[in-house]
């Protein structure tokens, strides 16, 4: 079994499916992936997908705002919060740093990022942090406002062993995705080698990044056995028990997250 830890269920291209979500679902399945995290990036599209985790009984959600997304007006807190209650919902975010693309708008973004992880706190839900050439900040946020007890996962890792290393030691999992496949992922892969087992999640982010040999493709969730494949391939293990051992670790970060 392969768990899809973070996909972007309402935005993938729908194309080859004739525009059936069913029928996308159902080739991740016939591929192996049984559950899947439909992660929010604004609080506008939260009602689409928080729509697809109620109607799948193996889809939930997340509710946050990217920090990529627009900052005239801070992010009301309490209406995260509020959000966030519902029973489909298991997580908060995706929200973070990004410093790669957002610069300018460094202040509100952090604001925003201190917002979710306080939410998160008080809630008992684990975090999705988005974190792109904004290594020091992000960390130092963790470490001021982050849970250490549900603390959350870096998603799409790309940074280096260092920053895995510190955001372990305070209780984030790390989630590899179609990233790690790319030829010029060496350094990303040696850090791939060094993750504990039982803190590694994957991911495609689709409809982004989707992994070799899908490079260039639109991504979705069936292509993320294609992660699990290559991280098999750099710890000398057989796919399946990296399916196996992501889920587990799925499972006990998302713990309101049961499939029934």
């Amino acid at each position: 079994m392969f768990i899809d830890s973070h996909c972007h269920l309402d935005r993938i291209d729908l194309t080859p499916y004739d525009g059936c979500m069913d029928a996308a679902l159902a080739a991740a399945h016939d591929a192996g992936v049984k559950a899947l995290l439909c992660v929010c990036v604004d609080l506008e599209n939260f009602p689409a997908v928080l729509e697809l985790a109620k109607s799948k009984k193996n889809v939930w959600a997340s509710v946050g705002v990217h920090p990529l997304e627009p900052h005239e007006k801070p992010l009301d807190a309490e209406t995260l919060r509020s959000l966030a209650r519902d029973d489909r919902v298991v997580a908060i975010g995706e929200t973070g740093l990004d410093y790669y693309r957002g610069g300018g708008q460094t202040g509100p973004m952090q604001d925003s990022f201190v917002s979710h992880l306080e939410v998160a706190r008080d809630l008992g839900l684990p975090v999705i942090v988005h974190s792109r050439s904004a290594r020091q900040d992000t960390l130092d946020l963790l470490r001021a406002h982050a849970c250490q007890e549900k603390a959350g996962v870096l998603h799409c890792f790309t940074e280096d062993w260092n920053m895995a290393r510190v955001a372990l030691d305070l209780g984030f999992y790390i989630s590899f995705s179609g990233v790690v496949t790319f030829k010029n992922a060496g350094e990303l892969r040696e850090v791939a080698k060094k993750v504990p087992l039982d803190r590694m999640l994957i991911e495609t982010d689709a409809p982004w990044l989707a992994p070799v040999p899908y490079r260039g493709k639109s991504n979705e969730p069936r292509f993320v056995v294609e992660v699990a494949r290559l991280l098999a391939e750099l710890r000398g293990m057989e796919m399946e028990e990296v399916g196996r051992v992501t889920s587990e670790n799925f499972f006990r970060l998302f713990g309101n997250a049961v499939l029934t």
